[in-house]
């Protein structure tokens, strides 16, 4: 209840009356006037009156006090142990707190931030958004169940914004003990066949450091060696990687016994492959129409460094000029197909045929150059079905297939095969998906017996056109018709030939994304992708392991003629493990070394400064049983003193208004009545 003034005319008139009321009164005062006392009385209620004092009666609501309970939800919380300490203490914190009329709880679980650039428990950031409508006089204080491991602590109490007690109970036992394996330094890029260096270190806490132990590097799922590594100490590993593109290399320490989490005894790396420029050796064997078109496609390419020759002066075009007289240079064919064979990554001859120039013993060596993991292209003309023939030559038992000596000279339209359809190489080539194709027709084409592996293009009639094969280690291409350049200068509308001829080249030279037989597994925050290519109809489930161990079977959706596809959303960050049939792909799946797997033993430590700062504790719930032992609430008005087996919090004094009365004191007959007392006892004093 409080009283208040409503004046009935401006307060500079009320003090100009009630100035002259005062001056009356010393006045009367000093006369000794008869009755004054009663004029002063009167004059008084007057000016009261105009100041019309009002009574106010407010009814007012005590407000909620407001207290956050952050859950850490993260991964390093998943065990079986901690999520079930978890769900007690909060069963039985929240008991409690009901048992406070007075009290607003919000509870907040908190996963760790698994798909951003580094991947952490953020338990302010939550509280900060949970509290962000409350105000701060209205704030009782947060409570944290957490395992300690929290990432986003601020180094004072000021950066909370607001002035109450923050506690934090942890879950996990003492005396935990725990080994990890990180990273030190990894490049993120890689130069193909050439050593890439890599530190790392292997910490042990909570445990009696052992000296050495053993770390298992894998490079793609496959083990590439085993380590010896002091416990603590910084190491160097020398790593060459195989192929271009993202390749996992992955470190495995052995675990400790009673290990709290085996989570981060892998740590990962992903170093990108680039290869130098690609040596590719192209022999035309003689000049024709269709000869610039593989030198541009391969000039064109930066990632290919070209050595061409074309055979001008075969040997039996000698007419005896001397040598340094022609303006022409001898081919190097010692220099190129015995010192330097094993220096290409791809051969190309390019209508070639046997007239002399190569012995035929080089031809034994270019076999055992393919056998032992080269590539070889055979772009075939006329000459390919005569009697000079490479296919004559010891060449022959890595060829695909033999011709025929046969040559068709018609139009057709090159045309996918059934397995050209589900091919890398040409699946989806452009203007493939029509009949006729959306390309041009060629006009000749090299007949061959029947192939030995995939033909991906026919010819006439179904012949082969292209075909494709293993040979050991190695590859073989054969193109059986020399009229690709009809393509490249546009005749009947062109053709795709640069994709086509580059996949060729590229599939040759091994390029991952162009095996007939692949599995790959990518991630896009956390939607993990798998792509499984195949030769095959059908495939069987894709079968993942999840990085805590959990084993997943997804169906393989066929999106393509050749290409099964399936789509996960995951909520764990790490290293995954597709398998399908007897195919593997490891994908990492959110930052890589986090630091939410850096460190998993329970800690009061990380939180016991800022707690203490603000008047709260931090201790455990369980003392290693599986009983918990929580603190008592304990609700408190006024300032905070800190209670070491009591979670203190701070209730606030804010009131919501619901009403007010106003009662007007001379208002009504009571004011009038009031005047009419005061007037008449001034004029009945004078009368006497």
């Amino acid at each position: 209840m409080s009283v208040e003034f409503s004046p009935l005319i401006p307060l500079l008139y009320i003090g100009l009356l009630a100035a002259a009321a005062a001056v009356l009164s010393v006045f009367s005062a000093w006369q000794r006037v008869r009755g004054a006392l009663f004029r002063v009385a009167a004059l008084a209620a007057l000016c009261l009156a105009l100041l019309n004092p009002v009574v106010l009666q407010t009814e007012r609501e005590p407000l909620d006090s407001v207290v956050a309970v952050v859950v850490d939800r993260s991964q390093s919380q998943a065990s079986a142990e901690r999520t079930a300490m978890t769900d007690a203490a909060l069963e039985q914190l929240q008991t409690q707190l009901a048992g406070f009329t007075r009290m607003d709880v919000r509870v907040v679980e908190v996963g760790n931030d698994t798909f951003t650039e580094t991947p952490s428990t953020r338990l302010f950031e939550a509280l900060s958004s949970a509290l962000e409508d409350v105000p701060t006089s209205r704030i009782a204080g947060a409570v944290m169940i957490t395992d300690g491991q929290v990432h986003d602590v601020p180094s004072s109490a000021s950066e909370l914004g607001f002035n109450a007690p923050v506690h934090g109970l942890i879950t996990g036992a003492p005396g935990e003990i725990d080994r990890r394996i990180e990273l030190v330094d990894a490049p993120r890029f890689g130069i193909v066949g050439e050593p890439q260096e890599i530190s790392y270190r292997v910490s042990e806490e909570g445990a009696e450091t052992r000296g050495v132990t053993d770390v298992t590097v894998r490079v793609n799922g496959e083990i590439y060696s085993t380590e010896l590594a002091p416990v603590g100490q910084t190491m160097p590993l020398f790593i060459e990687i195989d192929r271009a593109g993202d390749n996992i290399i992955e470190l495995e320490v052995g675990s400790l016994p009673g290990e709290v989490s085996l989570t981060n005894n892998r740590a990962v790396a992903v170093l990108e492959g680039i290869r130098e420029n690609l040596r590719v050796l192209l022999v035309s064997g003689e000049p024709h129409a269709g000869e610039r078109a593989w030198r541009n496609l391969l000039k064109s390419d930066t990632s290919v460094d070209l050595v061409h020759f074309t055979i001008l002066r075969p040997p039996e075009k000698q007419d005896g000029t001397p040598i340094d007289e022609l303006s022409l240079i001898a081919f190097p064919t010692r220099e190129l197909f015995v010192e330097k064979i094993n220096e290409f990554d791809l051969i190309v001859f390019d209508r070639y045929q046997r007239r002399g120039v190569l012995p035929v013993l080089y031809y034994d060596y270019i076999t055992q150059y393919v056998e032992a993991g080269g590539a070889l292209l055979i772009a075939a003309g006329p000459e390919h079905a005569g009697r000079d023939s490479i296919a004559t030559t010891p060449l022959a038992p890595v060829l695909p297939a033999t011709p025929t000596g046969e040559i068709s000279e018609v139009g057709f339209y090159p045309r996918l095969s059934d397995a050209g359809r589900r091919h890398p190489v040409t699946r989806e080539l452009p203007g493939s998906g029509e009949e006729p194709p959306q390309w041009g027709r060629w006009f000749r084409a090299i007949a061959v017996d029947a192939p030995q592996d995939d033909t991906i293009l026919e010819g006439p009639d179904g012949a082969p056109l292209l075909i494709l094969n293993r040979v050991g280690d190695g590859r073989v291409a054969m193109l059986m018709s020399d009229h690709g350049w009809l393509w490249a200068r546009g005749f009947e509308g062109g053709g795709p030939h640069v994709p086509l001829y580059r996949r060729i080249a590229h599939w040759l030279m091994k390029e991952p994304s162009l095996e007939e037989e692949s599995l790959r597994a990518t991630s896009r925050g956390n939607l993990l992708t798998i792509t499984r290519q195949t030769m095959s109809e059908e495939v069987p489930d894709a079968v993942i392991t999840t990085p805590t161990g959990e084993t997943l079977t997804v169906p393989l959706i066929e999106s393509a003629d050749g290409l099964f596809e399936a789509e996960l959303p995951v909520e764990e960050n790490g290293l995954f493990d597709i398998a399908n049939a007897d195919m593997r792909a490891l994908v990492h799946v959110g930052a890589v070394n986090a630091p939410e797997f850096a460190a998993t033993v329970s800690t009061t430590e990380i939180l016991r400064p800022l707690v203490e700062e603000t008047g709260g504790i931090a201790r455990r719930v369980s003392a290693g049983g599986t009983e918990l032992s929580m603190p008592t609430v304990l609700p408190v008005k006024g300032s905070v003193r800190p209670s070491p087996d009591r979670l203190v919090l701070k209730i606030t004094d804010e009131t919501e208004l619901k009403g007010v009365n106003r009662l007007p004191l001379f208002a009504g007959f009571f004011g009038l009545a009031l005047l009419f007392l005061t007037l008449g006892s001034t004029w009945y004093r004078e009368g006497r």
